[in-house]
């Protein structure tokens, strides 16, 4: 059995230990919502961040996670506009319809590390994407990936996408579902959360999810086969946020400072937890006899022609929206992961 990852000691509530500091400036406690477990890596790694601001302002922004999330995730993003939470993060695909820019980051084949994957993405979207305003209404912290994304069922091995046929998958939407599409796949969508009661019941065979999946919604007695695609199956753009008027609270000196924790810091700062939870579970899935197939070159080529379409179909969609020369912007990010991996 896997075992969840313990929650690392955090700075989360230092109202006892920095209560007397930045006296100087009126206190303000940042309130946290997560929708994943307490040992998700987006749930420590989140807290973490409000710790690491909270010590930079010496006190002055504290930190405070709330015991259950304030929305749904496809709703979340709403909830911190309408000031439910002050911070927050979600994931764009849960929304379908209302993002188009930032599938960008969801395309198959991009590269195995989630630091490289959301550093080159923050960097790539606040050249060329922030101005189009997809997040109005947002104070946004930083854009970030997950880890690539891989085929999880209790069926069989997929070594060919024919292997896939009569099988059911949840996925959250957005890339990975016109993905799915693409392949032929049986697919609902269901946010993360749901997917240890679809697989227990029977509802879906198989999920696609990256591998921290099987620690955080403990999958691992639910899931005997895995089956990898070199660069991922595909990956999930996701974003993490701030109440506006909250930030406006802020002395400009905390700002500068959340300023400063922010963007590509931010990025590479949730990046590396979700690598190091990823490998954690590759470990843990060898312990748990979750058998591993790697998609063969054949494999590979079925694949990559089955969603060439794909990305043709997004340049065209974001040159709709405004970005007139999507397709570099694509190969831009492309050739930023490349030299961040």
């Amino acid at each position: 059995m896997i075992r969840a990852v313990r929650r690392p000691l955090s700075l989360l509530l230092l109202a006892g230990v920095l209560g007397t500091a930045g006296t100087a400036h009126a206190q303000v406690t940042l309130t946290l919502s997560s929708w994943v477990p307490p040992t998700h890596p987006l749930t420590i790694a989140q807290a973490d961040w409000c710790a690491e601001v909270s010590k930079a302002t010496e006190g002055r922004v504290l930190c405070k996670v709330l015991p259950k999330p304030v929305a749904s995730p496809p709703a979340t993003l709403d909830a911190v506009r309408d000031g439910l939470a002050d911070v927050a993060f979600s994931t764009h695909g849960y929304t379908p319809g209302r993002y188009v820019l930032t599938k960008i980051a969801e395309f198959p084949f991009l590269g195995a590390s989630v630091t490289a994957n959301s550093v080159a993405y923050q960097r790539i979207h606040e050249k060329y994407l922030s101005g189009f305003n997809e997040h109005d209404g947002l104070h946004v912290i930083t854009m970030f990936t997950h880890g690539p994304g891989v085929i999880l069922n209790n069926k069989r091995p997929i070594r060919t996408l024919a292997d896939m046929d009569g099988l059911k998958f949840r996925v959250g939407g957005g890339m990975v579902n016109d993905i799915g599409k693409a392949l032929g796949a049986n697919m609902i969508l269901k946010p993360a959360p749901q997917s240890y009661e679809l697989l227990s019941s029977g509802i879906v065979d198989g999920v696609w999810f990256p591998d921290e999946a099987i620690i955080s919604f403990k999958l691992d007695k639910v899931i005997k086969y895995r089956t990898t695609i070199p660069g991922g199956l595909y990956n999930t753009s996701m974003v993490m946020v701030m109440n506006p008027a909250t930030f406006n609270r802020l002395s400009r000196q905390d700002q500068a400072i959340v300023n400063k924790h922010s963007g590509e810091w931010a990025a590479r700062f949730i990046g590396r937890y979700w690598d190091a939870q990823d490998t954690r579970a590759r470990a843990g899935m060898q312990v748990a006899g979750i058998e591993t197939s790697e998609a063969d070159a054949s494999f590979v080529a079925d694949f990559k022609a089955r969603v060439a379409p794909l990305e043709q179909a997004w340049v065209k969609e974001a040159q709709a929206k405004g970005l007139k020369n999507a397709a570099q912007v694509l190969q831009a990010f492309r050739d930023e992961v490349k030299q961040l991996q």
